[in-house]
């Protein structure tokens, strides 16, 4: 995803909105960040416009890595599954005290 918008909630946690490649746009609460020196990552949970739509959702913690290009910031998926896993892990162990998680079994 690309074209990242940050709106910094005064009361809570920041909004990002970002553009995917077909143009949809879509809306994130910034639940966590990481930074391990190297690089930076956020964890994210979508946010909905509707109560319905939030009940049809899968409730996934969406792990972006922060990259930077000439001097703008950017958000990517991450590639790698072990480091996914790593950093999946731990901010599950950083969000666990506030948020319920149920192990995926794949």
């Amino acid at each position: 995803m690309n074209g990242v918008i940050l709106l910094t909630n005064e009361f809570g946690n920041d909004i990002l909105t970002l553009m995917d490649e077909n143009g949809v746009e879509h809306t994130f609460e910034v639940l966590d960040e990481y930074d391990d020196g190297e690089k930076r990552y956020l964890a994210l949970s979508p946010l909905y416009d509707s109560a319905e739509e939030m009940l049809e959702d899968s409730a996934d913690l969406v792990i972006m890595q922060v990259t930077e290009e000439d001097g703008e910031e950017f958000l990517e998926t991450i590639e790698d599954d072990d480091e996914l896993d790593a950093i999946a892990d731990i901010f599950m162990k950083r969000l666990e005290d506030t948020y319920d998680f149920e192990e995926d079994d794949e």
